[in-house]
């Protein structure tokens, strides 16, 4: 039996993709958030469905929400969403894009994707502009690891 479903908890782990297109550039994800006052960035990503793993919740995650599939794929890590859960968010990144169409639900319908350069979605990180910390995290891992090479 999977850890999934040990004692029947529901999977609330989650998956964020850094795309990365040809040049380098990422595709950020933007949406106004009433609640929370404004207009703000995120990565394609969401919650894991019951027999996915993080990888094909990515996968499909990036393909939803973006309307992006990749060829090559590489873990950044993961983390505990509290310390209270034993949910985690597995961050990746996925390069060599293959571009189609958003399949966007009800609730999605306002994502707009766009192409940053790397240094300016830091930037925006770096000001705010993200609501959830799973998408600065993965940015900055990424950057690292083309820097590491």
């Amino acid at each position: 039996m999977s850890d999934d479903m040990q004692g029947r908890e529901p999977v609330c782990d989650a998956s964020v993709v850094v795309a990365r297109d040809a040049d380098g550039l990422v595709a950020l994800l933007s949406a106004h958030f009433p609640r929370h006052g404004g207009e703000y960035l995120f990565l394609p990503g969401g919650r894991r469905e019951v027999g996915e793993t993080a990888e094909e919740c990515a996968r499909r995650e990036l393909r939803e929400e973006a309307g992006l599939t990749a060829e090559t794929w590489r873990s950044l890590g993961s983390y505990a969403i509290t310390l209270a859960s034993k949910a985690r968010v597995h961050l990746f990144e996925a390069r060599r894009l293959t571009c189609g169409s958003q399949e966007l639900t009800s609730t999605e319908v306002d994502f707009k994707l766009a192409w940053w350069p790397m240094e300016d979605a830091i930037n925006a990180a770096s000001h705010g502009r993200f609501l959830l910390p799973a998408g600065p995290l993965a940015l900055h891992l990424a950057q690292r690891a083309a820097q590491d090479g």
